[in-house]
């Protein structure tokens, strides 16, 4: 008798170590979804690392960007059409010790979590001659509370935490792009590798899909597993967090997600932050 060994196919995914990414992962990281044919493969690390990687080298067959990174890397990835972190009417936040006024802003230095994050895209639209220095995006509110910066741009958990260090919010950057444009600020999303071929953009694709409804059906498994990246969030905070970011936008944008993630890069290129026109390109 002649045994066939069928193929399996090895697909690499990149993600964050947040709350967030865990949870939306937890059905293919735990095998609760499985693909026949197909093998994932997690590796977890922070985005700026990601939207470095996925532009120098394309790393991963899949990898969570932030939505500024897109046009530098559009040659070799497509965007999923799930997966994606929206802010309707939050997101990135500008923090410091005390208030200070926006005039004031533009003659300080930030701390920023990384140049191709969508938090600083939005900053610089916001206020384009505002000076920043790259720090890591969990060393950010540390570095304000020592006095190294006056302010810090959040992202992450820390925009639950910020007040709890004694820190006080000037901007939160999605709601002032929601009263400029009325859009969602899409923050961050997951690009796959262009050269996988047709059919495993769409059988992974649909794997992720599947992860992020497997989660959402199962939340209070899901939330447990994803505590583990939580950073200092108790459980309710944690939920809070989490549901902020991956919800029903988050299996699908939508025609108005799109647009506001096509909005966002022209703005960008036309402001002269993103040198190359963004080609947004779903799966």
């Amino acid at each position: 008798m002649t045994s066939v060994t069928t193929a399996v196919r090895d697909i690499s995914i990149a993600h964050s170590p947040d709350s967030d990414d865990a949870f939306m992962f937890y059905g293919l990281a735990t095998n609760k979804v499985r693909v026949p044919g197909y093998r994932f493969h997690h590796t977890l690390t922070d985005i700026e690392t990601l939207n470095q990687r996925a532009i120098q080298e394309a790393f991963y067959d899949v990898t969570a960007i932030s939505f500024h990174a897109y046009p530098y890397l559009q040659d070799n990835y497509m965007l999923m059409p799930c997966g994606g972190s929206v802010g309707e009417g939050y997101g990135p936040m500008i923090v410091a010790p005390r208030a200070i006024a926006l005039e004031d802003l533009r003659k300080m230095r930030i701390a920023v979590p990384g140049t191709l994050t969508t938090a600083y895209l939005t900053l610089k639209i916001f206020m384009p001659e505002i000076e920043t220095a790259v720090v890591p995006f969990d060393k950010i509110i540390p570095a304000v509370l020592a006095g190294e910066f006056e302010a810090g741009l959040i992202i992450h958990e820390g925009q639950l935490t910020y007040a709890r260090d004694g820190l006080v919010k000037l901007v939160d950057l999605g709601q002032w792009w929601r009263e400029q444009t009325g859009m969602m600020l899409p923050l961050g999303g997951n690009a796959i590798r262009r050269s996988l071929g047709r059919e495993a953009l769409e059988v992974t694709t649909h794997a992720l899909r599947d992860s992020i409804q497997h989660a959402l059906d199962h939340r209070d498994e899901a939330l447990s597993y994803a505590m583990q990246f939580a950073r200092d969030l108790d459980t309710s905070s944690a939920n809070r967090f989490v549901g902020m970011y991956v919800n029903e936008r988050t299996l699908d944008y939508g025609a108005d997600g799109r647009q506001a993630i096509k909005h966002l890069l022209d703005l960008g290129y036309e402001r002269g932050i993103i040198p190359t026109r963004a080609r947004v390109d779903f799966v």
